[in-house]
């Protein structure tokens, strides 16, 4: 057999597999660069960034439910140049590419946090967080409205000429509305599913068992979800997918190619086992050998065939 062809396209970017980490599950890369050689990821995304430092909510903020877990960190980070002063030395040390979560309470921040990491040596693409279930007040309408959504990639890719990729919340009505919004406003791909609003209550206390109350559920129990999403949006957009949702196994992860992803995205497993990531792609290659497929490419979409 040929040799495997394991490279897939986001916009401009190249990435040598289609394995990734879901931002806020991999830390900055350091976390668990003795568990996972990072070399053999298609690509580091790093926890979400804002301009300035933010503390999250406060504790509980995470609780275990079935097949998964409700986490309401709030997005708690060191701020864009802490992570450029401190944590890009380490990452530019890997022949993988680094993809940069980040999010802002406005748009004004939104492209603000754009442009000041679209100058960093090492950063390869940025994924825009619009979708993050456990932030309270008005922030949700970036993800939920598609007007809105619009308007915010739209000034973002004004200020960047990195890949863009938009992250949609599954917490909407027709996620392929945001996914055609976030597209015509210049996204060069869309990643999915971000979290489920969720609530686990304790029945001792008769307490919401999160101090924020909701949180995003993740893992497992979230996938079939998420493979209908991916599913739906790979009809509605041309742009790439990365979908995400409760991968713990290769399997899972050829189950998003099929239903139309390009790339996958490993988050709560990581929790699990700290070096899913490579087993997964192991998986991933695994099956192809089974199958005689040999480029990663002719499984996307598949499903759709007929």
């Amino acid at each position: 057999m040929a040799a495997m062809k394991l490279e897939v396209h986001i916009g401009k970017l190249k990435l040598k597999n289609p394995v990734m980490t879901a931002s806020g599950t991999f830390g900055y890369g350091e976390e668990y660069s003795e568990f996972v050689d990072l070399n053999r990821l298609g690509a580091v995304v790093v926890k979400g960034l804002s301009l300035e430092p933010k503390q999250g909510n406060p504790p509980p903020r995470v609780v275990e439910t079935a097949s998964g877990m409700l986490n309401a960190i709030g997005l708690q980070n060191i701020g864009i140049e802490r992570f450029i002063s401190e944590k890009m030395p380490f990452l530019r040390r890997y022949d993988t590419a680094v993809i940069v979560n980040f999010f802002g309470d406005s748009v004004d921040e939104y492209a603000a946090a754009a442009e000041r990491l679209s100058g960093v040596d090492g950063i390869h693409g940025l994924e825009m967080n619009i979708s993050c279930p456990n932030k309270q007040e008005g922030w949700c309408i970036f993800g939920t409205d598609p007007k809105v959504t619009a308007r915010v990639v739209g000034e973002v890719r004004k200020r960047t000429s990195l890949p863009l990729i938009v992250k949609l919340s599954p917490n909407v009505t027709d996620i392929s509305l945001m996914a055609r919004a976030a597209e015509d406003a210049g996204a060069d791909a869309v990643s999915l599913i971000n979290t489920l609003t969720g609530m686990a209550i304790d029945i001792r206390t008769k307490k919401p068992r999160l101090a924020n109350r909701t949180g995003g559920l993740s893992g497992p129990a979230v996938k079939p979800v998420a493979i209908r999403m991916v599913y739906e949006v790979f009809r509605a957009v041309k742009v790439p997918i990365i979908g995400m949702g409760g991968i713990m196994s290769g399997d899972d992860a050829v189950e998003f190619l099929l239903a139309g992803a390009s790339a996958v995205a490993v988050g709560t497993a990581n929790f699990v086992d700290p070096g899913a990531t490579t087993a997964i792609l192991d998986g991933i290659i695994d099956y192809m050998e089974k199958e005689g497929t040999g480029e990663i490419g002719s499984l996307t979409g598949t499903a759709h065939a007929g």
